[in-house]
């Protein structure tokens, strides 16, 4: 069960829907390939990436059978019916809850429900999920969280609907009562790297970034080679240095240079590692420790290997966002705002050297 699908939240602004009229065999390729799509984890999908798919929910949906058996005896016999379907309906409704789609996303969950029954696990969760896109109100939405609760009584090892609980008191602001649902949800399950992922998101915008930093070190115990987490480490760790905490600024810089460092090590084009190394190294150039003292306890490199780090970042920063802007090829994968904020911090060090 993904994490990030069944903890997905419903976002208030529905995307419009437009039409358009294509040739029949292109058409078909093209709900095809959005078939495929389907496949894949859909919460992080853009809101052109999602309007496209819902937009094939039609075609799909007359694709696919209406109604299977719930007899698991029966379905060994079913040629139509494959472990992939029951993907793409899950997603499919995703999609078309985002969009606002609300019929095509109800006839995926009807036949979710057909095929496991009401009372299945997965199954409370996707409904429980489809009530809070739909909701028109703050009291509609407790109403559900009360349904979490009683589900939770009933069964309290119900982990989808557990999770499903845990992103809706965030969406509803109720951080405090997420982290300790959330930490209730990781007694249960201490080897889910995503839900360390997602307390450590939480405990950073509650300011905690010990906390944070411990949660983070969890998921790379599972995912020791994800860059993006690496690096993720490195910038909770400047946060932790911002706000003066334990051991000093230097030690958080150290770690931060170790994550940034290792980050690009595993993904050489990652953005957010350079961009996290230059911050680091910019900062350790700018206030060296100015004794053994001020580091006692972990070691910093020397400020020669400090500033050729720095020098390699900002080179690095400055070809990506030159290639990127160049339009290309194999280049175009970044995302805008980064490519905006990689700009700015390089421009920002042009002016200091001006000045």
């Amino acid at each position: 069960m993904v994490w990030s699908i069944i903890t997905i939240p419903i976002a208030t602004v529905r995307l419009l829907h437009f039409g358009a009229q294509i040739d029949n065999d292109i058409a078909s390729k093209v709900t095809q390939a959005m078939t495929r799509s389907l496949l894949e984890p859909v919460g992080s999908l853009s809101p052109q990436e999602t309007l496209r798919l819902a937009q094939q929910a039609p075609a799909i949906l007359r694709k696919t059978p209406k109604a299977f058996s719930s007899s698991p005896l029966a379905s060994l016999f079913s040629s139509s019916e494959t472990a992939e379907t029951w993907t793409i309906y899950e997603n499919l409704m995703i999609v078309c809850l985002r969009v606002g789609d609300d019929a095509a996303a109800n006839e995926c969950l009807g036949r979710i429900t057909a095929r496991f029954g009401e009372n299945h696990e997965r199954v409370l969760a996707l409904r429980g999920l489809f009530k809070e896109a739909t909701a028109s109100s703050t009291a509609d939405l407790q109403k559900i969280l009360d349904e979490y609760e009683t589900l939770l009584q009933e069964n309290d090892a119900n982990i989808p609907v557990l999770k499903r609980k845990i992103a809706l008191l965030r969406s509803t602001d109720r951080l405090s009562e997420a982290i300790t649902a959330l930490n209730s949800l990781l007694e249960i399950c201490p080897t889910d790297p995503e839900a360390w992922a997602e307390l450590a998101d939480m405990y950073v915008f509650q300011g905690l970034y010990p906390q944070a930093i411990f949660a983070l070190e969890e998921v790379l115990i599972f995912s020791p080679n994800a860059w993006n987490i690496q690096a993720r480490l490195g910038e909770v760790s400047l946060m932790a240095a911002s706000v003066g905490s334990e051991g000093g600024p230097f030690k958080h810089y150290a770690e931060a240079l170790k994550r940034f460092c290792r980050s690009i090590e595993l993904c050489d084009d990652y953005l957010r590692g350079y961009y996290g190394l230059k911050l680091t190294t910019d900062k350790l150039l700018d206030s060296a420790p100015k004794s053994k003292k001020d580091s006692e306890g972990f070691s910093l490199p020397e400020t020669a290997t400090v500033e050729k780090l720095n020098q390699v970042a900002t080179e690095k920063l400055a070809n990506i966002v030159r290639r990127y802007s160049a339009n290309e090829r194999g280049w175009q994968g970044y995302e805008a705002t980064e490519i905006a904020a990689a700009r700015e911090l390089l421009d920002s060090v042009s002016a200091s050297i001006v000045r």
